[in-house]
């Protein structure tokens, strides 16, 4: 089949913003990418590179607030390009794929339904990955259409790592245990790493860090996940943007009697008031970074408990994985704070993990190695490229790799 004929078009729909990517399934190289992003109640952002070009960029505003709308502004740009994208497939990510779903799949009807009865284990998420998925389908009737599941890089963890200390018939009937997520770009990451070090993937040992407003934290041996930690949904592990990581289970209910709240009103405080912004006000690092250097005590206690709290599962994980060959930084954070890779660092000198500060501060477009030369373990930043493995899973799952 010729070229031109085997693009994919990548789709991942979140809570607020709809991104896109026409990716070739032969190279892996993108052709044209781009965003639609909620600017308040009534307003989405678009902005589409019909290039790899930046320059090239086709922005405005559209008043739209379901996500069907968005979706058929975007579908209704790419059609106008269909000619010259011949787009042979699409790729959607999926955030909850249960225990059922863990390599990409052909999405049919009976998929679907399937996909929909795991709504409860990501209520957030999963309908909107569902509802980009049915309108795709609407819009290109004959394309054909692959999920891929966040949790899927997960589904390696063995049982002692996802189960749950709690009533069997917690997990039996209503599917309590660990699942993780970010899993798509820990599998691109950990992938990168094994190829800038080559090394065989089944032999690598890697620590990675996924920074973003959310954050997790996979350890990897011999090329599995063996621990991760988000749970059953993103609130544990790490502090973050605005989830507060672990905490003792035992807060809600106090929090319930003290303030009369109900455990949904809790659960959402932990979720959108907490982490960062609960810590000091903020949850753009940016604005924190800056407002430590200049003093702020609340500032500088939200970093020291962020980056303690990665420490302690980097330690935690250590002991699980053994030497590691490499620790590496993903996510919006990971990639672009040196400062945080460096307190992240401080003091692991002990695990054989040993920093270069003037590394650590060079620009980079893709991948950057910043540990010192006396380091034992190498410290990696990958930039992540989601959308990239959604591709390369897509066309595995359809033949064309």
């Amino acid at each position: 089949m010729p070229h031109a004929d085997r693009n994919l078009l990548v789709l991942n729909c979140g809570s607020s913003s709809i991104k896109f990517a026409c990716i070739s399934a032969d190279t892996l190289q993108t052709l044209c990418h781009g965003q639609l992003e909620d600017r308040g109640p009534e307003t989405t952002q678009y902005r589409y590179y019909p290039t790899t070009a930046r320059t090239d960029e086709v922005s405005g505003h559209l008043t739209a607030h379901r996500i069907e709308d968005k979706l058929q502004h975007l579908f209704s740009f790419l059609k106008e390009r269909q000619p010259a994208l011949n787009l042979y497939a699409i790729g959607h990510r999926v955030v909850q794929g249960g225990e059922r779903f863990h390599t990409p799949t052909r999405l049919e009807a009976t998929t679907l339904s399937h996909l929909e009865g795991l709504t409860p284990l990501a209520p957030l998420h999963n309908p909107l990955n569902i509802a980009g998925i049915r309108q795709a389908m609407l819009a290109f009737p004959t394309l054909p259409q692959v999920a891929v599941f966040d949790t899927a890089f997960h589904h390696s963890l063995p049982p002692h790592a996802w189960r749950y200390a709690v009533p069997e018939s917690w997990y039996r009937d209503q599917g309590v245990r660990r699942y993780g997520f970010h899993g798509i770009s820990h599998a691109f990451v950990t992938q990168h790493a094994a190829h800038l070090l080559q090394k065989p993937l089944a032999n690598c040992r890697f620590i990675s860090l996924h920074l973003g407003n959310g954050a997790s934290v996979a350890a990897i041996k011999d090329g599995h996940c063996i621990d991760t930690s988000m749970g059953m949904t993103p609130l544990e592990g790490l502090v973050m943007g605005t989830r507060s990581g672990d905490i003792d289970p035992a807060i809600v209910t106090h929090m319930m009697r003290s303030t009369q709240a109900s455990a949904e009103a809790i659960v959402h405080d932990l979720n959108h008031n907490s982490g960062l912004l609960g810590l000091c006000g903020a949850s753009d690092m940016r604005d924190i970074l800056t407002r430590a250097d200049n003093g702020d005590t609340a500032a500088n206690l939200a970093l020291a408990v962020y980056t303690h709290r990665i420490r302690k599962y980097i330690g935690a994980y250590l002991a699980e994985t053994g030497p590691l060959d490499a620790l590496i930084f993903t996510g919006g954070i990971g990639e672009n704070a040196s400062q945080i890779r460096e307190r992240i660092c401080a003091h692991l000198d002990h695990l054989g993990i040993l920093c270069d500060p003037d590394r650590n501060r060079h620009p980079y477009a893709h991948h950057l190695r910043i540990d010192h030369a006396t380091s034992k373990t190498a410290i990696l930043v990958i930039r992540t490229q989601e959308e990239t493995e959604i591709a390369r899973q897509t066309a595995t799952c359809l033949g064309l790799g």
